[in-house]
C-alpha cells in the first residue's frame, strides 16, 4: 500500500506534544483511552545522563478507561522512512512501538503509532513519591536540556489543549514551587 492510501499517524504524549521535530501534514489534539501518563521512565540520553537520569513519561495501561491527551500527527507523505528512523533514534532509550486508536475533534484514527516504555527496559525507574520525582526533575539535565523544561513545557501544552492530567499538573506545581523567583 502506498503512503498516500495508508498515511502514517504518530501519537505524542511527551515531548512530541510540543516538539515533534519531523515533517507533518496534519496535527490535532487528541487522546487515547485506557492509558495513564506517568514520569516513570529514566532518560540518560536526553533529559539526564548515565548515573543521573532524568524522568520522562510513558503510558501505562489503566483499568479506569482514562483519557491520556496528546497530539496526533499525520506524517508528511514521502517522509515516512526518515521520520520513523528519526523517532526510533529519539526514543531508543527503552521505548517500543505500539499501535493505538486516537480520538480527536474530527473523529477517530484507528491505527496510530505510539512509542511507550515498559517496566522491562533498562532505563525504567518506576513509581516513586511525587516529591521524589519532582526533586529528580529539578536536578536533572541532559543533552536535550533541563528535565524541568520537559515537564513544564508538557504541562503548558496540555493545559493549552484542555488536556487535563493530574499527574503532570501535580508535578508541575511541586517543581514550580521550588524554582527560584525572578
Amino acid at each position: 500500500m502506498s503512503p498516500a492510501s495508508n498515511p502514517l499517524w504518530i501519537f505524542g504524549y511527551g515531548s512530541l506534544v510540543w516538539r515533534p521535530a519531523f515533517a507533518h501534514a496534519e496535527r490535532h489534539a487528541g487522546y487515547v483511552r485506557g492509558f495513564q501518563r506517568r514520569f516513570w521512565q529514566g532518560s540518560t540520553d536526553h533529559r539526564g545522563v548515565p548515573g543521573a537520569p532524568g524522568r520522562v513519561v510513558t503510558l501505562l495501561p489503566s483499568t479506569r478507561n482514562e483519557r491520556c491527551w496528546g497530539t496526533v500527527y499525520r506524517v508528511a507523505p514521502g517522509h515516512e522512512p526518515e521520520v520513523l528512523a528519526s523517532l526510533d533514534h529519539r526514543e531508543k532509550g527503552g521505548y517500543e512501538r505500539r499501535r493505538v486508536e486516537v480520538v480527536h475533534g474530527a473523529g477517530r484514527i484507528a491505527d496510530v503509532l505510539v512509542y511507550l516504555a515498559t517496566p522491562t527496559n533498562p532505563e525504567w525507574l518506576g513509581e516513586a513519591p511525587l516529591e521524589q520525582v519532582a526533586a529528580q526533575i529539578l536536578t536533572s539535565v541532559g543533552p536535550s536540556g533541563a528535565n524541568v523544561e520537559y515537564l513544564l513545557r508538557l504541562h503548558d501544552a496540555l493545559a493549552e489543549m484542555g488536556g487535563d492530567d493530574g499527574h503532570v499538573s501535580a508535578l508541575a506545581e511541586l517543581v514550580r514551587a521550588q524554582l527560584p523567583r525572578g
